[in-house]
Parts: structure tokens; sequence; C-alpha cells
């Protein structure tokens, strides 16, 4: 008998509450295999990260530089004609033992090249941002499925005894394309989706996570919230198979810890002087995002199992520069900005990770929802539109063979043309070195038998120390 049937076979009450409470937080859930990698931290890029003019090395567009793509005329992109062949914004340099290329838009993120492998086969079903944010975090184009830390929640179960097992740290600008789908719970018990921190300095990491100040009275709150769970007890005790109530006592119970444990995650100011030039806190632009990667290594510390942080929000408009990567109208301008931002955070995350010896056990993923154009947009021609047959993600630490590369696009890195892959292949390889066999993690739902790479997906053993 495993572990999931002991607990169903314990029965819906009350003891078997306490006891899958106890088994998730502890993170005693058994695996499949032995593990590379205890955690994961997720940085998502939403809008499409150009790997043109980032990761993927295409000297064939600079020969072919201001002739028509498409010279028949033939193709459509997903909101615009292909202008003239665009080679990177940027020029390219290889780096480190291994000689991978990446652009001069990541200095500082090119000295890590050595800890990083790069698939740059990626692909996505959709050109469309919030069913390809879905089908990144979830596996599926569709809204309501479990995200990818839910998943491995649900698999694992916590370290941590006062913090929530998955965290979610938006970019202060706002939410992403798709919003808080991204990171639910899908038809997993409820119990499982992420818990939203709040990055920003000066403000509360959870939003109503204290009462008023002129409210405030540690006794009387007590003595409320110790009525309030007795009741929630009897109300659960008649609707054991509510699995929302569960967890919306468990998120209660969470929250009286989180009172103490969430300010101390989130206070910044005992680290050292040295950390937070690091990550570059006090800088206007780049400092948001650095106190998110400094937060996820916080996190990731003491116990956090799933940790994702976005760089970018909302796909609208630019007004100075767009708010995510979405770099139709002018790519050197927005990414020239998010690049520096990326560039600055992510390269401190991994050294910072790498000089505790968090590196080896924990699994660093670094993803976008699609690519971009080899061919400009717009009359200027200084814009990409955006590309769902090809993309790059990177892998680092947690069992993660560094410098390495896997794929390849075409010549103008139009499509995936050599193991083109899907978020089934890299999550399938995430699930791997976290102990979990993709094909085993499973949750009965309406007749079938789901998991988070639906009926495809292997494990990418290249990229494997």
């Amino acid at each position: 008998m495993n572990r999931r049937d002991f607990l169903q076979a314990a029965g819906g009450g009350l003891g078997g509450l306490a006891l899958s409470t106890m088994l998730m937080e502890g993170g005693l859930a058994s695996t499949h295999h032995p593990a590379r990698a205890r955690r994961v931290i997720q940085i998502f890029c939403p809008g499409g990260l150009s790997h043109l003019d980032t990761f993927d090395y295409k000297p064939e567009l600079q020969r072919r530089a201001g002739q028509p793509f498409d010279p028949d005329g033939t193709l459509q992109f997903f909101a615009s004609k292909p202008g003239n062949c665009q080679p990177s914004h940027w020029p390219f340099q290889q780096h480190g033992e291994s000689g991978l290329w990446m652009s001069d838009l990541f200095p500082k993120l090119s000295t890590c090249v050595d800890d990083m492998a790069f698939i740059y086969s990626m692909q996505s079903k959709t050109a469309l941002h919030g069913p390809a944010c879905f089908m990144m975090n979830t596996g599926f184009t569709l809204p309501g499925f479990p995200s990818m830390g839910a998943w491995v929640t649900y698999g694992l179960g916590s370290e941590a005894e006062n913090l929530p097992a998955f965290v979610v740290l938006p970019d202060p600008r706002g939410l992403p394309p798709g919003g808080i789908i991204n990171w639910g719970a899908g038809f997993l018990p409820a119990v499982h989706q992420a818990t939203t921190f709040n990055t920003s300095a000066g403000t509360q990491p959870i939003a109503d996570l204290f009462p008023p100040e002129e409210y405030a009275n540690a006794s009387s709150d007590r003595a409320g919230l110790d009525f309030l769970q007795q009741l929630n007890r009897l109300h659960h005790e008649e609707r054991p198979a509510n699995n929302e109530l569960e967890a919306r006592i468990h998120a209660y119970e969470m929250a009286a810890r989180l009172q103490v444990s969430a300010p101390e995650v989130t206070d910044l100011s005992g680290e050292s002087q040295a950390i937070h030039e690091l990550y570059n806190i006090e800088h206007p632009e780049i400092g948001p995002f650095g106190r998110q990667c400094l937060q996820a290594r916080r996190l990731a510390e003491r116990g956090v199992r799933f940790v994702q942080l976005y760089c970018g929000a909302e796909n609208t408009t630019a007004k100075k520069i767009r708010p995510n990567w979405d770099s139709h109208e002018d790519l050197v301008r927005d990414h020239g900005y998010w690049g520096a931002v990326l560039d600055a955070g992510a390269s401190a995350l991994l050294k910072d990770l790498k000089s505790r010896g968090m590196l080896d056990d924990t699994l660093v993923i670094c993803t976008t929802e699609f690519g971009r154009q080899p061919g400009a947009q717009g009359k200027e021609g200084k814009g990409r539109d955006h590309n769902a047959g090809a993309f790059t993600a990177w892998m680092a630490g947690g069992g993660i063979r560094g410098g390495v590369g896997y794929g390849a696009t075409d010549d103008l890195g139009f499509a995936a043309v050599e193991h083109p892959s899907y978020c089934y292949d890299l999550h399938a390889t995430a699930l791997q070195l976290l102990g979990l066999d993709h094909t085993r993690l499973t949750y009965y739902h309406n007749g079938i038998q789901r998991r988070l790479t639906d009926v495809h997906g292997h494990v990418i053993e290249e990229i494997l120390a």
C-alpha cells in the first residue's frame, strides 16, 4: 500500500486530514527513484523572449540580413506578414569552458554558462500569450489544469513547517497573461495551489495577513481563531469529501503561522551588503526582480518545495516600455530593458546558490511561452512577431549537466528541426530530477488518470549529469 492509498484508507475525517497535513508539510512523501534535486526555482519570462537575440546563435541570419524572409509572400506570422531577415540586435560570443554562445544582452549571465543546459528546440502549440503560458505551466492550452508547482507539491509535499509548499512571486508591475490560473491546482486538491507573495519593498508579503492595528489584540485574536477552528472542524466532519473546505481550513491554520514566518522570510535587512549589491536590490529598475530572486533563495533554503517568479507582467501595449518581453514594435527598447533585469537577477541567483552549496540540489528553470520570428516586424522593422515554432529554455543545478545544448532550430531560427521538444519534455525531465516518474505521477479525474505530461513527454537524458 503506497502513501496515498494509506491516507485514503485512513478515512476522510479529522484523523485523515491531520495525517495528510503532517505528511505534506513534513516532506515525508516517497519518490519513485533517488532524487537529484530537492526543490525547484522557476523563472518565467512572459511575453515571448526572443531566442534569436539571446541564446540561439544564427550566423546565417546575419548573412541574410535585409533580404526578404519570405520572397514568395506565402507566409503569415501571428500578427503580421514577414519582413526582411533580422539578425540579432546584440552580438553573440562564446563563453566559458564549454564555448556555448550567448548574446551580449547577458554579460553577467554568460559567466554562468558552464552551469547551464540549453534546450534550443522548444515549441508551443499556440502563439497566443494566455494559452501558451498555460501550456508551459500546466501542459495544456486550456485553463483549469494543475500547474507544475501543484503537481510537484502533490507528489512530494513540503519540507517547510511554517511556509507554503508552493510560492509564487509575481512581477511587481502586475500578473502575467492568464493571471493566477498559471499557478492554480486545477483538479488536484485545492491545498496544492500556490500562495502568492508580494515582493515590493515596504509592503506586507501577503495581503490582509494582519488585522488593522486598531483591531489588533493578541489574546482576543487567539481566542477568535481557536473558536473559528472548532467551527471549521465541526463543519468539515459533516463534509469529509470537500477538499476545498479542507484546503480553506489548512489555509487559515497556515495563515496563523505565516504571521510570524512570512515577515521573517521577506525581510532582507539581515542579508549582507555584498548580497544586496549582488542582487542590485537598490537599483530602481533592476532591483525589483533582484529582490524576487533573493526572496526565492530565502524561501528555498527554508524548505519551500517550488518557487516560481515572474520577470514581466501582462502583455499590454507600450508606454515607456512594454511591461513584459512582447516586443512587437521595438525589440531593442523592450528586450534591452528586460534583458538587463533578467541578466542581473538570474546570474545573482545562480552564483548565490552555488556559493552556499545549494545549486547541487536546487533545480533552476528559466523559460518563456514562445519565441520570436527571424523576420522583422513593423513599418520600421524594429520588432519581432510571435513564433510558436521555436524558442529556448535553460536549466541549471539539481542534477543538470552544465555547459551543454540540446536540440537545434533551422539556419534562420524559424523552426525547431533537431529534437523538437515541448513543455512535456521539460516537465518530464524536471520531475525525473526530483525523483518522480512523470508517467506514474497521476491523479484520477473524470474517468481519466491525469498527469502533468498528459500522454506525452520524455526525459531529456542528454542534459542530465
